[in-house]
C-alpha cells in the first residue's frame, strides 16, 4: 500500500492515528459472497443462506479488529547500521517492541515485494531489513513499509516510516592502479637515521651498541667512543624498516573508479596486516593499521567530495 502519509521521527509508535486498514482482494470477494447469500435468501425466502451471510459478516467484522490489533502498540526504532558497499545487499537493523503477540508482520524497504511474514511474541526483538544502495556516502534507505494480513487475510493493515538513521556506504572494491607516496613524517625519520653511520658492506643502518668482542672485527668498532675513553663497543646493524605507503587516487581516472581501486587496496593491506595511510583531496590519514585504520580510510572514501 502506497497511500497514507509516511511517519517521521526517531521512534515510530503505531496506533490509531498512523495505522491504515482496507479489505484485501480476498476480503472484497468475501463481501461479494455475503451480498450473494443475501440475494439468494431473499429470492428463495430461506433462512439458511440468510443466517450464513450474517455469520460471514460477523467474521468479516471480527477480522477487521484482529488485523488492526496485530500492529497496534508496536514500537520501532533504528539500530546502528553497519558499513556496507555500493551495489551489494545491505542489512539495516531495527529494534521492535510489541506489547502483545504480532502475527504475520511483513517489512519492505524500497520497491518490490515484502519479506516473508513473521510472528513475534511480546517483548523486544532485533530485526534486519535488506536493501541496496546505488551511491556512496551516508545514505538513508528510504521508506519502510510494515503490513500484516493476519489472521484471516480479509484485511491488510499497514503503516509507513521514513527511517531516520543513515548507513555509511563505501565504494565497491575493484582491483586497479592507485597512486603511492611516502608519509612525510616517516621520510624525515628515515633521513635522520640514514644520516648516521652505515656499514661498508651491506649498507645497513646501525641502531645499537654492545660490548666489543674479538670476533666482531675492527669494522664494527665504534672508534669515536673508544677515542673518548668510553670503552670498546661494537655497532649492531639492522635493515631499515619499510616505509608505509600513502594511498592516493590514481591520476587520469574518473574519481569514482579511483575510489573503487583505493577501497580494494585498503582491504588488501588490512588483510596483510600492513601499515598504510590515505591521501584524498582535503583529507589526509596518517599511516596505521588495524580495524580502526581500515574503517577511518573507508569512511573517508565514502565521504570524499565529488569533483565539480
Amino acid at each position: 500500500m502506497n497511500f497514507g502519509p509516511a511517519q517521521q521521527g526517531e521512534i515510530l509508535q503505531l496506533g490509531m492515528r498512523n495505522l491504515y486498514i482496507v479489505p484485501t482482494r480476498f476480503g472484497l470477494l468475501w463481501l461479494a459472497g455475503i451480498a450473494l447469500l443475501q440475494v439468494v435468501a431473499i429470492q428463495l425466502e430461506s433462512n439458511g443462506p440468510l443466517l450464513l451471510s450474517y455469520l460471514m459478516l460477523a467474521v468479516f467484522l471480527l477480522a477487521l479488529h484482529l488485523t488492526h490489533f496485530n500492529l497496534q502498540g508496536v514500537e520501532l526504532r533504528c539500530g546502528q547500521p553497519a558499513m556496507g558497499f555500493v551495489g551489494e545487499t545491505l542489512s539495516y537493523p531495527l529494534r521492535l517492541r510489541c506489547k502483545g503477540r504480532c502475527d504475520g508482520l511483513r517489512l519492505r524497504l524500497g520497491p518490490g515485494e515484502p519479506d516473508q511474514p513473521r510472528s513475534l511474541p511480546p517483548g523486544e526483538h532485533s530485526l534486519r531489513v535488506a536493501w541496496t544502495a546505488d551511491r556512496r556516502g551516508r545514505q538513508r534507505p528510504g521508506r519502510l513499509r510494515l503490513l500484516t494480513t493476519a489472521p484471516l487475510g480479509l484485511f491488510v493493515c499497514w503503516s509507513r516510516w521514513d527511517l531516520p538513521a543513515a548507513q555509511l556506504v563505501v565504494p565497491n572494491p575493484e582491483r586497479g592502479p592507485v597512486a603511492l607516496a611516502k608519509a612525510e613524517a616517516e621520510d624525515q625519520a628515515v633521513e635522520s637515521v640514514a644520516a648516521q653511520d652505515v656499514s661498508a658492506s651491506g649498507g645497513d643502518l646501525w641502531q645499537d651498541l654492545r660490548p666489543h668482542r674479538p670476533e666482531d672485527g675492527s669494522g664494527r668498532l665504534a672508534w669515536k667512543l673508544l677515542a673518548q675513553g668510553r670503552g670498546a663497543h661494537a655497532k649492531r646493524f639492522a635493515a631499515p624498516q619499510a616505509v608505509a605507503p600513502m594511498l592516493a587516487p590514481a591520476p587520469g581516472l574518473p574519481l569514482e573508479r579511483a575510489l573503487q581501486h583505493l577501497c580494494a587496496a585498503i582491504l588488501r593491506l588490512h588483510q596483510d596486516n600492513a601499515r598504510y595511510g590515505l591521501s584524498l583531496p582535503g583529507t589526509t590519514i596518517t599511516p596505521g593499521l588495524g580495524p580502526e585504520q581500515r574503517d577511518r580510510c573507508l569512511e573517508a572514501l565514502a565521504l570524499c567530495p565529488s569533483r565539480p
